[in-house]
């Protein structure tokens, strides 16, 4: 095994950056650990970023770029309906390509004691609820039912987030259905939930058995 050190890339420190943030918060991201993750020169650090206030400030663009622009891009897909764009967001929930769920844990537990990233916090949430609501009264809901709706559905899912609610991906989208008619006030049909399903789930006819199976005892 080499063990010679390297200068790496700029995007490896952001890597190392990001999964010791993950596992120990902001306290977690020092130069020297991350150097040593990396098997690299303490000094190298500095061929990329100024201090380690610019490596966390980019962690905070990484998040923004994430989850909010995620977030935000998923209420503007294509979508028939007004459940099918409610379940575009949905994806988000279980799909951490699109919205990275213990980032927005670590960064939100980052704000209690930052005010900068606070803030940032604040402004993210104003654009993902501006996004949500526009999304709805493209549908034709009223700008006050829309904005209702969008907060019902974006704190519910912060809520979760914010708790660190434990859930399998059996349990969340077991209640997909019942989520999408309470945030919508439209009733999510089979086709809608089939769709859904199998953009996440490997055993599309399980589910859709047993959701049928759960309709046939609640008739």
């Amino acid at each position: 095994m080499n063990s010679t050190p390297h200068k790496g890339r700029a995007e490896d420190w952001l890597e190392a950056a990001y999964d010791a943030f993950i596992q120990g918060g902001v306290e977690a991201v020092k130069i020297q650990p991350l150097a040593k993750a990396l098997n690299t020169s303490r000094t190298s650090f500095y061929w990329f970023f100024k201090d380690r206030e610019a490596l966390l400030d980019q962690l905070v663009e990484r998040w923004k770029e994430k989850n909010t622009a995620g977030l935000i891009r998923q209420t503007e897909r294509y979508a028939d309906s007004i459940v099918e764009a409610m379940l575009n967001v949905f994806d988000c929930w279980l799909d951490e390509r699109l919205f990275d769920s213990e980032f927005e844990y670590a960064v939100r537990h980052w704000a209690m004691q930052s005010p900068e990233v606070a803030q940032a916090v604040a402004t993210a949430d104003e654009q993902r609820l501006e996004a949500l609501t526009r999304m709805l009264i493209r549908f034709g809901y009223s700008e006050h039912e829309a904005g209702v709706r969008a907060r019902t559905t974006y704190l519910t899912q912060i809520g979760y987030i914010s708790m660190h609610t434990q859930e399998s991906t059996e349990e969340r989208i077991g209640r997909v259905a019942e989520y999408v008619e309470v945030f919508t006030g439209q009733p999510c049909e089979r086709s809608d939930l089939e769709r859904f399903v199998s953009r996440h789930a490997p055993n599309l006819t399980d589910w859709m058995a047993a959701y049928d199976d759960r309709g046939a005892l609640l008739s």
